[in-house]
């Protein structure tokens, strides 16, 4: 591969001279940055992106654990609906995250190529699709909520009384959709902090209202788990609106104005076909996490609280991982548009170091602390031991989990989102899953069986990943 003569020895482009302190980035990272990404010294472009990114993605998270903590109070059933009803959601999620990854890549594309014209209209047209996603999956939840459940094996409290938080959470899936895809708009743009603020805020909002919601307070009646899914839909309403103003607005690299909001089908069917290998991508996976919880629902309603409880710690102690990653995605999409493709490998090599580094840290926590931070949100015996369970068995696979993040967002941030949809496709559902029937029921080891069998077929697909990441090819990837 022939190297640009603005290159330096080492493979980055001439970057600009930095003399600002640690302090004064990292306030510039929160507050927002116009920097040239394809430009400045790579520590500090990670820096910049990754810090709002990280804050980002705890603030997503901290919906899911605020949730869980005051859910956990009411018993274990009402943990497992929240537990089915999020394999559900995780089909959302994929099409929500699938989109993101496609709306990321070309918009960090554009930017990179200084067509910022281009990247807005992406970005309003990735929005107006997003809405049209929604309407399927709230039709399910607000007429097919017990359906759905008793599909799941639900027991009868969650027939009877959970229901209610299932046609709330998709019924009003929208706002999902709309957070998702519009920070991903931000995000690939570079302006990550506005993203994060908006999280921030909407978070605040539904820490206030869940233990209001669910146990009452005054004039308002306890709603029980259905107020958790109100306050979390306010919650999260609240922030897409806050987020729309600051897209009309303009941020510091991306501005939709009110000319732009035009549905324009070509191009939202573009975003669509760019997408579709990053929805696949995490259909395959969501979908294999479905099939775990029927398996877990044969063994009983406390092994699917307890993997629940686990899920969603695991998922915020890993936001500084995801917001590194979704750091290597832009930077990857950006510096691929300016035409520094070695710039953008060198930028996966140096935060997959760093993924690693912090992984291994929250491994060992995992490992000597598992059934302390299970019993914060459960005071059940059993909840406790099968969800520390499968936090020690996790410790032993971040070390490579955390190469795999970066390696398939290099391939998602280049837009080559295909290729990861058929590496989860073998490894989830024709290794994961059989694996973990056969292990559970089979052999009968029950939960642990579906524990060690994710610990097996994620380890093989982050190895084989950043295998296929070395050879290159997601460089010559055009979007």
């Amino acid at each position: 591969m022939s190297v640009s003569p603005n290159h330096t020895p080492a493979g980055d482009p001439l970057t600009l001279d930095d003399k600002t302190s640690l302090w004064q980035q990292l306030q510039e990272a929160i507050r927002g940055s116009d920097a040239d990404y394809t430009r400045i010294p790579l520590n500090r472009a990670i820096l910049l992106l990754a810090v709002p990114m990280i804050l980002e993605l705890m603030m997503e998270s901290t919906f899911a654990v605020v949730d869980i903590y005051f859910v956990g109070q009411l018993g274990p059933s009402a943990v497992a609906t929240v537990g089915l009803t999020e394999t559900y959601l995780f089909l959302l999620y994929s099409i929500a995250m699938g989109l993101a990854m496609g709306v990321t890549a070309i918009v960090a594309r554009r930017v990179g190529e200084g067509d910022k014209q281009g990247a807005s209209i992406s970005g309003v047209q990735s929005i107006l699709l997003a809405i049209l996603c929604s309407v399927p999956f709230a039709i399910a939840g607000i007429f097919f909520a017990r359906d759905l459940l008793a599909l799941m094996g639900a027991d009868a409290w969650v027939l009877e009384e959970g229901y209610r938080y299932t046609q709330w959470m998709l019924g009003g899936n929208v706002v999902i959709l709309l957070l998702f895809v519009s920070n991903a708009v931000f995000r690939g743009a570079g302006d990550a902090a506005i993203a994060m603020r908006v999280l921030f805020f909407a978070n605040t909002i539904n820490i206030i209202l869940d233990p209001i919601l669910i146990f009452g307070w005054g004039p308002v009646p306890a709603l029980g788990i259905e107020g958790a899914a109100i306050a979390t839909n306010i919650g999260r309403g609240i922030g897409a609106a806050v987020i729309f103003w600051n897209l009309v607005r303009g941020g510091k690299h991306i501005r939709a104005g009110f000319r732009q909001w035009r549905l324009n089908f070509k191009l939202m069917g573009h975003i669509f076909r760019t997408s579709l290998g990053g929805i696949g991508q995490m259909l395959v996976a969501m979908s294999a996490w479905i099939f775990l919880m029927r398996i877990l629902a044969d063994v009983g309603s406390e092994a699917i609280a307890g993997a629940t409880i686990t899920i969603r710690v695991m998922l915020f102690t890993m936001m500084p991982a995801w917001g590194l990653s979704n750091a290597a995605a832009t930077l990857v999409g950006q510096n691929l548009g300016a035409g520094h493709p070695q710039r953008a490998e060198n930028s996966v090599w140096r935060i997959g170091i760093y993924n690693m580094v912090f992984l291994v840290a929250v491994s060992f926590v995992y490992y000597f602390y598992s059934e302390e931070l299970i019993g914060i949100f459960s005071p059940d015996p059993t909840v406790i031991r099968i969800g520390a369970e499968w936090m020690r068995i996790l410790a032993y696979s971040y070390f490579v989990y955390g190469w795999w993040m970066v390696s398939v967002q290099a391939f998602n941030g280049a837009g080559d989102t295909r290729t990861p949809t058929w590496i989860n496709l073998i490894f989830f559902w024709m290794i994961q899953i059989p694996l973990s029937w056969w292990l559970a029921i089979r052999l009968d080891w029950q939960e642990s069986g579906v524990f060690w069998a994710v610990f097996v077929s994620e380890t093989a697909v982050g190895l084989f990943t950043l295998w296929l990441f070395t050879r290159g090819t997601w460089k010559n990837y055009k979007v």
